[in-house]
Order: C-alpha cells, then structure tokens, then sequence
C-alpha cells in the first residue's frame, strides 16, 4: 500500500489486504499529497479509444498479410478491450507493438524507427498505427472527462501542482484541444521521452522524471492510471499512492490493476472530488 494509507469504507478487498473503490465507499484523501501525476489517455482524456481503434486497424491488417503456417492455426484479430489493456496501453508505441505481435507468435523485424507505415517490420507496424492515429486527431472531438475536469479544478483551488504524463508525442495537443493543458506545470510526453532515452512503463522513469520537475519527492506524489503498465510503474517507482482508473464494463479489469499495483481503483475521478466523504 502506498505511504499515504487510505479510509475505505465497503469497498471490494483484494487478496492482498488492499481495497478497491465500488459503489460510494469512503475513499482515499488526497488531501496528504503534496502533487499529483495523471496519465493522460484514459484518464484526463477520451483518447485511449482512438489509440485503441488505430492500433486495431495496424494490427489487423499485418495478422492479414501474416497468417499461421500451420494448418488448422489462427491469429485473433486485435481486441480493442483486453488486448489492448494487455499488451499496449501506457507503453511506447514500439514496445506495445513488438508485445501484441509476439503473443499472436509473429515474429516481425524490428525495423528501424524510420520505416514506412506497414505491416513488415514492427516499427512499420507502429507507423501505421500513428498515421492512422494522427488523421483520426486531426478530426478533433477528443475531449477531457467531465469527472476528470472536477478534481482538476478541485486541485487547483487548492494549488496542488499537477504533472501530465503520457507515452504518447501527442499529448501536448490532446490537452491543449481538450481545454485543459493550463492545469499542468508539468508535462512529460513521448517526445520528452524520446528526447532523455527515458524507459516506457512499466519502468518508471517517465513519473520518476515528473516528480523531479515538480521537485516534489515520489513518496509525496499521487500517481493516477488507467493502464496495467502504468500502476506497475507507480509501485515500482515508490510513489505514495497509486490510484487505478476502469472504465471498462468488464469484471476483471480493476482486479487486475490491483494486482499489478494500484492502492485503490475507481471508475471515474469525479470519486475523488466528492463533497463529504473525500475533498480532492
């Protein structure tokens, strides 16, 4: 559990004595930290469906020009849901590709970061999905949670300084198109990353690196993610809580970011903000 420790009420015990957030159980204050680091996709924004569907249509494409050898054999296409939280959610683009293509056993090159979008290498692959990505951004209609807008103006009030924190380049635009990049003095994206040799999560280096820009102490840190890779990072890192965001309908999904490190999980930040129970 991390060094802040936690009053909950009803909440969903895990085998491991840690309790997650389910219906209106007395939640986690966030009174005691001193800063707070946000994920971005899925949790400030709604943009983890689009990178979702752009990685489903690279994905399902290269499964198409690559079928089994073996008679009989099959490659699931790409699933939006549990694929995605698996194998590429809060990872760099290169990493969560080389992971998805391995647990359908296809094994691609690796190619060279400078390859074309397609489906023969896995840097191509990865290029596909970003350009596909790119045009459905350029849409524009990507917008901040309402519940995630709350507890934004809720720490702001309260001068809490706020870090964005995302594997994604295009973090700076989604927020800013999203109305809310003013809330953050910090902001560590792919780009940053790229720019440092920063490791993707579930290393921690990318919140490791925001903690020392808000100059604040990781133990002193709240860490909020929706993505399995990130909660690992958070624990892994030391940060004095870890919150787990699931939007997801299914029944596995917020165990499943307990186990892999989250103090508690919630549907929707707008818990945390709540008058009475917890005051953000």
């Amino acid at each position: 559990m991390g060094s802040f420790g936690h009053a909950a009420g009803p909440g969903r015990a895990a085998a491991d004595g840690r309790v997650s957030a389910r219906g209106r159980p007395r939640l986690v204050s966030l009174q005691k930290a001193t800063a707070v680091v946000f994920d971005t996709d899925g949790v400030i924004t709604d943009s983890a469906r689009i990178h979702a569907g752009a990685w489903k249509t690279a994905f399902d494409a290269c499964l198409r020009v690559h079928p089994p050898k073996s008679p009989g054999a099959e490659r699931p296409p790409f699933d939006v849901q549990d694929d995605y939280l698996q194998f590429v959610d809060g990872k760099a683009r290169l990493d969560g590709a080389a992971s998805f293509l391995a647990s359908r056993s296809l094994n691609l090159p690796a190619g060279s970061p400078d390859d074309l979008p397609g489906t023969g290498t896995v840097a191509a692959v990865a290029a596909r999905k970003e350009q596909v990505f790119t045009e459905r951004l350029r849409r524009g209609g990507i917008e901040a949670y309402p519940g995630t807008l709350r507890l934004l103006r809720a720490l702001h009030e309260r001068a809490v300084p706020m870090a964005a924190v995302s594997a994604s380049r295009h973090a700076g635009e989604l927020l800013k198109g999203a109305g809310v990049l003013g809330f953050f003095t910090v902001l560590v994206d792919g780009g940053e990353a790229k720019r440092l040799a920063l490791p993707g999560k579930p290393d921690p280096a990318l919140f490791v690196e925001a903690a020392r820009r808000l100059t604040t102490p990781v133990e002193r840190i709240a860490v909020i993610e929706d993505a399995l890779a990130g909660v690992e990072a958070g624990r892994r890192g030391g940060f004095g809580l870890v919150i787990g965001v699931d939007r997801t309908a299914g029944e596995g999904t917020g165990a499943a970011l307990l186990r892999h490190g989250a103090d508690l999980v919630v549907r929707d930040l707008a818990e945390l903000s709540d008058d009475g129970d917890t005051q953000a």
